[in-house]
Parts: structure tokens; sequence; C-alpha cells
């Protein structure tokens, strides 16, 4: 890959870093219009039954690490939210908490190639269920790996730290297979 240099314009391709886009767009950031979306921060008991493993997918668009998250919906309450975005996204069911763990930010590319400021509310989902057909089943990659393996490879930097310090109780006995 070609390096940018300062005077040149950005080619066709997203910026990759989230400071690269920023600087592309700070009248964005600084007019306080940020849109609200609900995450499930996915968990089980690991295989070995020592300590615990986090759900992360690629996203369809750019294949970067993500939790499954969306936007709000009608009827249905932030954690209720989370819970559909899990079985839509990943295929888990599960219990989310219905108080969020943290949030973060980061920058959502639409469709229209316009760019929303997102703040992102977490909760914690136990996974008691895995599915084998769901909405998008082929659309991403999924692996269940440690919440500090989960922490590299996530980009967001405010979601790493909420990984990186995730320790839930197990609240259910069976453990959800993949």
């Amino acid at each position: 890959m070609t390096p940018v240099k300062k005077d040149q314009k950005w080619p066709d391709a997203k910026p990759r870093t989230l400071l690269q886009q920023l600087a592309q767009m700070p009248d964005k950031l600084f007019n306080g219009e940020f849109r609200q979306q609900y995450a499930a921060l996915c968990y089980r008991q690991a295989v070995d039954h020592d300590g615990i493993e986090v759900l992360v997918i690629t996203s369809r668009d750019s294949g970067r690490w993500v939790i499954p998250k969306g936007w709000p919906m009608k009827r249905k309450k932030p954690h209720e939210a989370a819970e559909i975005e899990a079985l839509q996204e990943a295929g888990v069911r599960g219990r989310a908490r219905k108080k969020p763990i943290g949030r973060y930010t980061y920058l959502k590319w639409l469709d229209n190639g316009d760019v929303a400021p997102c703040v992102v509310e977490v909760y914690e989902t136990e996974v008691t269920e895995v599915a084998a057909e769901y909405k998008e089943r082929g659309q991403r990659v999924l692996e269940w790996v440690s919440p500090d393996e989960a922490a590299r490879r996530v980009r967001e930097v405010e979601l790493k730290s909420l990984l990186v310090d995730f320790n839930p109780r197990i609240r259910s006995k069976p453990n959800a297979k993949n």
C-alpha cells in the first residue's frame, strides 16, 4: 500500500485508522449529533471451564472484528434489542442484563457514503444457545476467544477497555457449544 502524502487526497478506499477518519470530518464530531446503538457482549464459560470466552464477529463490510450491535428497535428495550442483534448477526441466544456495563463510540460508515458518530451501549449477554440457522449466517466470521484476545482484535479503544475489564458471573450451568 502506498503511503498518502500530507497534501495528497485520500484514495477512494476508506481511511484505515480511526484518527485518519476523524481528521477527515471534524464537523461530524463536534456538532453533538451522535446516534445511539445497542450491543451484546456475548460470553460463555470456556470449554475447559477455566474462565470465560467472549464472542467476536467480523463486520459485513470491512471484515474488522466487532461485537453484535445495531440500531434501536420500536417497542423493544435496549437490552432486548441487543439480544436480537446477537441472534441475527451471530446466531446466539441468551439473556442480556437490563443495565449496560459500559459504552463506546465509533464512526459508522453509512450506505450513502456519509459517516455517523455513534455511541454504543453494551449489554452483558450470557449465551445459552447457538442456533444452526440465523439471518446473517455466512456473512460474518464468528470466534469465541478470551476477553484479552477479543480486546486485541477490536479497533475501538473504549471497547478494548470494556473487554479487558470484563468479568461476569456465570449465571447458567449449561455451556453453549459452538
